[in-house]
């Protein structure tokens, strides 16, 4: 089963409030399997433009366990401390298998 990723591109707009979803997202993200694979590290926008400087990567045991944890009712009050003290965009993605590439890019 391919994995999912969560990525988030966001822009703090409450610093200090931030913090209490920083602190409170791990165990979260943990009871659902989930690892950090980049959690704001350095990184260089090659292309584009930079609208949402922290960039975060979660990897699940699967699509379907990343939308699990996203609509779940222990994620469910840590996201709205992260929508009220920042803006920015999530993607819930599927991991790249030989098996999911549509045939029109089969090689």
């Amino acid at each position: 089963m391919p994995a999912g990723y969560v990525i988030a591109q966001l822009k703090v707009t409450n610093p200090e409030n931030y913090k209490e979803y920083v602190a409170k997202v791990s165990e979260v993200v943990k009871k659902y399997d989930g690892e950090y694979l980049v959690r704001n590290g350095e990184y260089q926008v090659v292309e584009g433009e930079d609208n949402f400087p922290r960039l975060v990567i979660i990897r699940f045991p699967s699509y379907e366990r990343a939308l699990e944890w996203y609509h779940s009712d222990e994620y469910k009050p840590v996201k709205d401390i992260r929508l009220q003290n920042s803006e920015g965009s999530n993607i819930i993605a599927v991991s790249y298998t030989h098996l999911t590439l549509p045939t029109i890019y089969s090689v």
